[in-house]
């Protein structure tokens, strides 16, 4: 199978040697989203919960490159400097997914780049038509 490379201007560029996606057959892999604004690659300014929707927003602009949505989302797995922001993950995921939910582990690390607070990655099931 070829690899198709998934690339948009709605989601920040990649800051290093990676790709904002990569579509494998019927599976869409999205590579880690930090809260950048994709315009300036500058974090978003504000609390934790404008930091989860830009990540959310990011990730929704890769799977829309790729011809999906984040419903397509198989997938989903949640980095946080602290696990105490995990109910307002699930507040926020609420709005942005709908059932069924995609498989999901919430991770806790020491730290992200560029300061970040909250990253996620996530696996589609895209099947082509």
């Amino acid at each position: 199978m070829t690899r198709e490379i998934i690339r948009t201007d709605a989601a920040p560029a990649a800051i290093g040697t990676y790709s904002q996606g990569v579509r494998v057959g019927d599976t869409v892999y999205v590579s880690g989203q930090i809260p950048l604004q994709p315009a300036t690659m500058d974090l978003v300014e504000g609390d934790i919960e404008v930091q989860i929707r830009q990540v959310f927003d990011n990730l929704a602009a890769v799977a829309g490159a790729a011809g999906g949505t984040l419903n397509d989302v198989a997938r989903l797995s949640v980095f946080l400097t602290d696990l105490s922001h995990f109910p307002l993950v699930n507040q926020v995921m609420s709005e942005y997914f709908s059932e069924p939910y995609p498989a999901r582990a919430a991770i806790g690390v020491a730290a992200l780049p560029k300061g970040a607070e909250v990253e996620m990655d996530a696996i589609l099931y895209l099947p082509r038509p």
